[in-house]
């Protein structure tokens, strides 16, 4: 008989996305986590863990960091992965998957944020959909009002939840499209792609904020002090890939998103704190443990993981214990990898 052979448990891996941004609110936030006292199990793994990897790209790539990390997860892409995917995952279905939906594999889809594009003096700015406090009842019916529109030129629409709706068309296959993170807080006509196929989507744009103008659901809104829902943002287009589902061992952190979206530095900081007094106490206590980890750190242009190294040595064991017995912090500076970015 043979001997049963041995399974390696996938390391827990800890992902990260919006650790840090270019944005100039955050930039003048960062300083203020190495203050000390600030953050201090991060400043532990930073200073224990090495880099393993480092994920390169750059704040005008259509797909974030953490997204080509957790893609990479999920086997949609190679390790090479191709310059070719940006903009290219196929993000409604893992959402369609949390929605408890379903979507037809023989067809290609898109997802469908409706949102408030807000006009300013200069430019357009694309609101979070996820701050516009709409309903159910309101999205299904809004849904229904534009729903012509689409099945006018072949699409098929599915409605998931009040943010998100699925949308079905030919012209989405091999369609690249900027996530919906990417764009939230910045003028969504810099993140309209011109590929061709793009042209339909732009024009139905256009229809739609037409059409929701003067609709008496947004008039409602605008009576209570509402955002009106005008446009829509379409993203995460592709055919449903066979893993819809992130590997039990990956844990995506997503506290730090919603108040760096908003440039809310005084919430992202407190959001921090939080990271690092649960998840990154988690993280530390399996490193103690001396369980197989992986820590993604995510920013707008890059993502760097850190693992433990193989075999540390005898001054490096000698010198976390020192750090534990003692409570001194790293000396380095917490932000200089955050800078990185």
């Amino acid at each position: 008989m043979h001997p049963p052979s041995s399974v390696v448990a996938a390391p827990r891996h800890w992902v990260l996305p919006f650790a840090a941004s270019l944005s100039e609110p955050c930039q003048h936030a960062l300083p203020h986590l190495n203050k000390d006292g600030q953050l201090p199990n991060l400043r532990r793994l930073l200073g224990t863990l090495g880099v393993s990897q480092r994920l390169e790209g750059d704040e005008y790539a259509l797909s974030m960091p953490h997204e080509r990390v957790l893609a990479a997860e999920m086997g949609w892409l190679s390790a090479a992965d191709p310059a070719d995917a940006d903009g290219l995952l196929p993000w409604v279905a893992w959402w369609a998957a949390q929605d408890g939906l379903t979507l037809d594999p023989t067809l290609c889809w898109g997802l469908l944020s409706p949102g408030h594009w807000l006009m300013g003096r200069d430019h357009l700015t694309l609101l979070d959909p996820a701050t516009l406090g709409l309903s159910d009842d309101e999205s299904r019916a809004l849904m229904e009002v534009v729903r012509p529109l689409f099945e006018e030129d072949g699409w098929k629409l599915q409605w998931g939840t009040a943010q998100r709706w699925y949308a079905a068309h030919p012209s989405l296959e091999g369609l690249p499209t900027a996530s919906l993170d990417r764009v939230i807080g910045r003028n969504p006509d810099l993140w309209l792609t011109d590929h061709p196929q793009a042209r339909m989507v732009r024009r139905l744009q256009s229809e739609v904020q037409m059409l929701l103008y003067t609709h008496p659901l947004n008039e409602a809104r605008e009576a209570a002090g509402l955002a009106t829902v005008n446009s829509f943002w379409l993203s995460g287009c592709g055919r449903p890939p066979a893993t819809t589902a992130l590997p039990a061992s990956v844990h995506c952190v997503n506290e730090l998103r919603a108040p760096l979206l908003a440039d809310d530095m005084p919430l992202w900081l407190e959001a921090w704190q939080r990271v690092d007094a649960t998840v990154l106490k988690d993280v530390c206590t399996a490193l103690d443990a001396g369980e197989a980890l992986k820590l993604t750190l995510c920013g707008d242009r890059h993502a760097v993981t850190l693992m433990p190294a193989a075999a540390p040595s005898l001054g490096a064991r000698l010198t976390r214990t020192l750090r534990q017995l003692t409570g001194r912090p790293d000396t380095a500076r917490v932000t200089d990898l955050l800078e990185t970015l």
